[in-house]
This record gives C-alpha cells, sequence and structure tokens, in this order.
C-alpha cells in the first residue's frame, strides 16, 4: 500500500505537467499547408501578401458564415476562436508589410486587392451580431485589428508611389541592397 501512494505523485504530476505545457502552447491561425505556402513565397513579398489576403478572405468567409447561424454556446465559443485566429492572422500580415516598407519592396501590385479585402472584412466584422458576450472582446480586437491594416495599407500605398516615383529604377525589386561601403 505504502508503494503505491509512492507512485502516484510519478504518475499525477506528468499528467498535470503535459497538459499545462499543451494549454500554452500557441495557436497558428494557418493550417500546415497555408504556413508552408507562406514559408515558400518568403523570397517574393507580393506573392506572400496576395497568399495572406486570400487566407484571411477564408478566414472572413468562415466567420461570415457562421454569424449566420443560431446562437448557442457552441457558435459564441467557435466565434471567439476564429476572430481570435482573424486578428492574429491580420497583425501578422501588417508585421510583414512593415518589413517590406523598411525594406522599400515594390509591393504595389498586391496592396490593391489587399485593400479592397480589407474593406470587405471591416463590412464583415461590423455587421455581426454583437448580442453574445461570449466573443464580444474578440470582435474589438479583430475590428481593431483590421482599422490598424486599413490604415497601414492606405499609408504605404501612398509611401511605396511616392517613393518609386523618386526612384524609377527600384521598380519591381524584393527588396533594397545595402550599398557599398
Amino acid at each position: 500500500m505504502r508503494r503505491s501512494l509512492f507512485l502516484i505523485p510519478w504518475i499525477v504530476v506528468p499528467l498535470f505537467a503535459s497538459s499545462a505545457i499543451a494549454q500554452h502552447q500557441p495557436h497558428d491561425p494557418l493550417t500546415p499547408d497555408q504556413a508552408q505556402k507562406i514559408a515558400e513565397a518568403s523570397i517574393d513579398p507580393p506573392a506572400r501578401v496576395d497568399l495572406y489576403t486570400k487566407f484571411l478572405n477564408e478566414h472572413a468567409d468562415a466567420i461570415k458564415a457562421l454569424a449566420k447561424r443560431a446562437p448557442s454556446k457552441a457558435r459564441g465559443d467557435q466565434m471567439s476562436d476564429d476572430l481570435e485566429d482573424f486578428a492574429n492572422l491580420m497583425d501578422e500580415l501588417s508585421s510583414n508589410l512593415d518589413m517590406y516598407s523598411e525594406r522599400k519592396a515594390d509591393i504595389r501590385k498586391a496592396l490593391k486587392p489587399l485593400g479592397e479585402s480589407v474593406q470587405r472584412w471591416q463590412e464583415i466584422l461590423h455587421a455581426l451580431p454583437t448580442d453574445d458576450p461570449s466573443y464580444n472582446l474578440s470582435i474589438t480586437d479583430a475590428v481593431d485589428s483590421a482599422n490598424d491594416l486599413a490604415d497601414q495599407t492606405k499609408q504605404l500605398v501612398q509611401d511605396q508611389d511616392s517613393y518609386f516615383k523618386e526612384h524609377p529604377t527600384e521598380k519591381g525589386q524584393q527588396r533594397v541592397e545595402p550599398p557599398p561601403q
């Protein structure tokens, strides 16, 4: 009997530890296939922005479809998760845009469809029912991310147009190479 009491901590503690570790692993809003495509497009900034736009459109469509379902706890929980993924993915795209802006990568062709999509995402988010408190915070975060991305996209279009007007030989480039020293 004493022996089995001695073994209990060795069995129970690892179970709790493994569940605690699983709870702290970050959730990726992209599927493994989508993440692979994003990684493969890392050397082509416009293609990468196009992929993010495509995947965010898919998330927006899923959120719009979910909003049409009858209210329930399951729908509220799923909506909260989907909105969090959507906001995280918009923030990830925003970070990429910051990087491409700093590198002076020519992403103008990808910015027009992105700007149009962001407007659509904002419309979808503003049309969501706000009667379920289980996802109100998630809606707020997603709306904030969409608004920030819309502002960033508009500013980036202006910056890129101005920059490439002043530097016509750099049009179509993927990044600025540091000047030789």
